[in-house]
C-alpha cells in the first residue's frame, strides 16, 4: 500500500472543491463531508 501525503490530500481537496463549484445543482453531500474532513486534517497538520 502506498502512503498518502499532504500533497495528495491537498490535490483531492482542490478536486472536490472544483467539482462542487462546477455542479451546484447536484447533491454533493458526501463530497462536502469529505472536503470538510480533508480541511480539518490539513489544518491540524496530521500526517495520517
Amino acid at each position: 500500500m502506498q502512503a498518502t501525503t499532504r500533497a495528495d490530500r491537498e490535490r483531492e481537496l482542490e478536486t472536490l472543491l472544483a467539482e462542487i463549484k462546477a455542479h451546484p445543482e447536484r447533491d454533493m453531500t458526501a463530497e462536502r463531508e469529505r472536503a470538510a474532513v480533508l480541511q480539518r486534517t490539513l489544518a491540524s497538520g496530521q500526517d495520517a
